[in-house]
């Protein structure tokens, strides 16, 4: 995300449940890809829960996005 956005999210936060539970739920999402990228050689079921987890991680950025009022 870009600085302007974390700033945007840091000051909506307190204002707003959603972008919370989202923001929570990237930042885990974020936290699980790099455990799976720290594992180095991944195994097929490993790839594909990186796979899941990417595209969830992306459809919640959109849904932040419009939160924060930006096109996608």
């Amino acid at each position: 995300m870009e600085k302007r956005d974390l700033t945007r999210i840091r000051e909506l936060l307190p204002h707003e449940p959603e972008l919370a539970r989202l923001w929570d739920e990237h930042r885990q999402l974020e936290e699980e890809l790099e455990r799976l990228k720290a594992l180095g050689r991944l195994t097929p079921d490993e790839i594909v829960r990186q796979l899941e987890l990417k595209k969830r991680k992306l459809a919640g950025r959109d849904r932040i996005q419009r939160i924060l009022g930006r096109p996608e």
